[in-house]
């Protein structure tokens, strides 16, 4: 019938699909005796919307006086749980079977405790310290074949001899401008809706002193004042403000039609 079956011994531990197969068979067979031809199906790539939209977004930052930082996408329990003052409820985080650290244990489910390890690793820093992320965060979700999903975020910190929240907060009115999406507030009407913040409970910011983002009644990130506690397990010195926001719902054609 023109079918093969293959069975992969225990040692190939690289063969998962398909292709893997076939990459074989073309090593054994040789490259250079495989006949050239063209493809039969005509496609043409270009670079993801969230993606495109991420790189504008690194550049407001960067143009904001904010230094783009990489971290990892592996975490302890401890750093995005109890370091934060987040409860973890086994419903978040994504675990790692048969971790070979401590440091490795979940995949990070927030941007924010990395920016913090960041900024305590870099005490000898000049202030004001202002760093950025736009990176994934991996979620548990059910609705989902894998039984999880990325989510790309921003998160941005500043650490000064004051505060900073006003910094922040002009950053996230600047993405938010920017992206097209106007304030709540405001006399300006878009049809992506408008954006809006209400106090914040978080246990991670300072009380009175955080808010919670919103669009179109959607909860989309928080901003505000790190609470003292937090930075003492971080190892931090100074004040420092912090703002994470989901940047998904900003993902629209000129349409203003959703892309994600």
């Amino acid at each position: 019938e023109g079918r093969v079956a293959v069975r992969a011994p225990i040692t190939r531990s690289d063969v998962l699909h398909a292709c893997d197969i076939y990459e074989d068979v073309a090593i054994a067979y040789g490259y250079n005796n495989i006949q050239r031809t063209i493809p039969k199906a005509n496609t043409m790539g270009k670079e993801l919307p969230i993606n495109q939209l991420a790189e504008l977004l690194r550049q407001e930052c960067a143009m904001a006086g904010f230094t783009e930082v990489l971290t990892w996408a592996l975490c302890s329990r401890a750093e995005i749980f109890d370091q934060v003052g987040r409860e973890d409820d086994g419903k978040t985080a994504v675990s790692i079977g048969n971790p070979k650290t401590l440091e490795f244990q979940v995949c990070r489910n927030s941007l924010l405790p990395a920016a913090l390890k960041t900024l305590g690793a870099n005490k000898d820093a000049a202030l004001p310290v202002k760093l950025f992320e736009v990176s994934d965060v991996i979620l548990l979700d059910d609705s989902t074949d894998t039984g999880a999903r990325n989510e790309r975020r921003l998160v941005a910190v500043v650490c000064n001899k004051e505060s900073g929240f006003e910094v922040v907060h002009g950053l996230l009115n600047r993405i938010m401008e920017m992206a097209g999406v106007p304030w709540a507030g405001s006399e300006a009407v878009s049809k992506v809706g408008s954006y809006d913040w209400a106090e914040s409970s978080s246990p991670t910011f300072f009380p009175g002193r955080s808010a919670d983002v919103t669009m179109n009644g959607t909860h989309v990130g928080t901003f505000g004042v790190i609470h003292p506690d937090i930075l003492a397990n971080f190892d931090i010195q100074f004040p420092t403000s912090a703002l994470e926001l989901n940047i998904e719902p900003l993902c629209f054609d000129q349409f203003f039609q959703p892309l994600m």
